[in-house]
């Protein structure tokens, strides 16, 4: 009698559970999870509190194996079964609810088995939101990284195969092979430098500041790369953003795409919340706003004036006299796409049918005002 109940409930815990980021529960217990894994590895806390800690293992086990078969039983159910299953999220879920078991069904004493755990914090990697931007950085970025990382291996295995040739006599004990040298070479390479093992030939100090040098400028090319492609894409995702909410604003829908393009890589977008000041009386003006979403209110003397989304306010600073006339505050959460004055003024030069809409809106406002 309770399959009907139950089935729909767990088809809907799947359904919430299937999203990019961690539900609540599941937060709490890869906390709790990776928390006790931890305590298991302290003797003296394990001894006086075992039962709790095994007891909350087995509960965050429970929960991640129901937490994967409604999953895997959801995607199968709509049709993308195997979709999910080799997707990283599908595989984290599983490596979550079967690493512990599988160890200790292959024979690990339970108190190693349980460090599989540890595993646990993966399932925080699939609702990282920077992941897709670090993907797509490193897939268009390819090239250039592989082609340090050869330089790297280069100079690496050359800085090897020198100081064997420069130490193993006089050190046999530290560079007796060049696979014994890589070690010396990787730490120096990276610029660790432990110590334990140190160049004493003239000629081998010599190799050793070269190989230095360039582990500088080696990691120095890759975080070069990164930087350049994290910015390049952080353009690209905001100039995306900016443009779904230009092309929302009735005050532009008229221009083409090549103009909407024009506006988008001049304007930046902010968030506010309700009852934040944007604007006060008497300051000086240096920018204009769009209402992309939201609502604001105009504090103009013996009145109060609300503007919606697609409305515009403070091109009266950047016509005229470049003080502030009104107090202006958003009344709900707001979307607003700044124009700065000196984009104003290229953006008037650029689209002057622009130009005549807004100087047509501050005559009607400045009337309205008297």
């Amino acid at each position: 009698m309770s399959k009907p109940l139950v089935f729909p409930a767990l088809a809907q815990f799947a359904v919430a559970t299937t999203g990019r980021n961690m539900t609540r529960p599941a937060s709490v217990a890869v906390a709790s999870g990776v928390a006790m894994t931890i305590l298991l590895t302290v003797d003296p806390v394990y001894e006086a509190a075992h039962r709790g800690i095994d007891a909350v293992l087995w509960a965050c086990l429970a929960f991640f194996v129901f937490e994967w078969v409604i999953r895997l039983r959801h995607a199968f159910q709509t049709g993308r079964g195997w979709a999910y299953a080799l997707s990283l999220r599908g595989l984290v879920d599983a490596v979550a609810a079967i690493a512990v078991p599988l160890a200790m069904m292959l024979g690990v004493d339970p108190k190693s088995a349980w460090l599989f755990g540890v595993l646990w914090v993966l399932k925080v990697v699939p609702g990282i939101p920077g992941l897709r931007q670090l993907r797509r950085v490193l897939v268009l970025e390819s090239g250039p990284l592989l082609s340090v990382l050869v330089i790297f291996l280069m100079v690496l295995f050359l800085a090897s195969v020198a100081e064997y040739f420069l130490e193993r006599d006089v050190q046999p004990a530290g560079f007796s092979s060049v696979p014994a040298s890589l070690w010396w070479a990787v730490a120096t390479l990276t610029t660790t430098g432990y110590g334990d093992v140190v160049p004493i030939t003239p000629l081998g100090r010599l190799v050793a500041a070269v190989v230095m040098i360039c582990g500088l400028g080696v990691f120095g090319l890759w975080t070069g790369i990164l930087a350049t492609g994290f910015a390049a894409e952080t353009r690209r995702d905001n100039f995306l953003k900016t443009w779904e909410s230009v092309s929302k604003v009735p005050f532009f829908a008229a221009l083409g795409p090549a103009a909407i393009a024009d506006v988008t890589g001049m304007l930046r977008t902010i968030d506010l919340p309700a009852r934040t000041t944007i604007i006060r009386k008497g300051h000086a003006g240096d920018c204009m706003y769009f209402i992309a979403a939201g609502e604001v209110e105009v504090d103009l003397p013996g009145k109060k004036v609300t503007l919606g989304a697609g409305a515009f306010f403070g091109e009266m600073a950047l016509l005229g006299n470049n003080l502030r006339s009104a107090n202006i505050t958003t009344t709900r959460v707001s979307k607003l796409l700044v124009l700065d004055l000196v984009d104003f003024r290229l953006l008037m030069a650029r689209h002057p049918d622009l130009a005549e809409t807004i100087d047509a809106e501050a005559r009607r406002r400045v009337l309205e005002n008297k």
